[in-house]
């Protein structure tokens, strides 16, 4: 059976669930394992790119592209 076989098996025994124990242990584990793969991804910046990166945060900066803690706040307020 292929991944994409699996998944859709996975989703309709999910679907057919009716233990809130079992989908809780579920949930669980799929956030566990994807903090686990997304860690293991992560790997530590370069101090080239680390330079990269501030030396553009700086031009962001002194071009005027940033913008302050304040309409960010009222921006992300917005997404809910």
């Amino acid at each position: 059976m292929d991944l994409e076989a699996r998944k859709i098996s996975f989703v309709q025994e999910f679907l057919r669930l009716q233990n809130e124990d079992i989908i809780n242990y579920l949930e669980q584990v799929l956030h566990e394992k994807k903090a686990d793969l997304a860690d293991s991804q992560i790997s530590p910046m370069s101090r080239e790119q680390f330079n990269a990166d501030i030396t553009t945060s700086l031009g962001d900066i002194q071009n005027n592209r940033i913008t302050d803690a304040q309409t960010l706040k009222q921006k992300i307020s917005k997404w809910r």
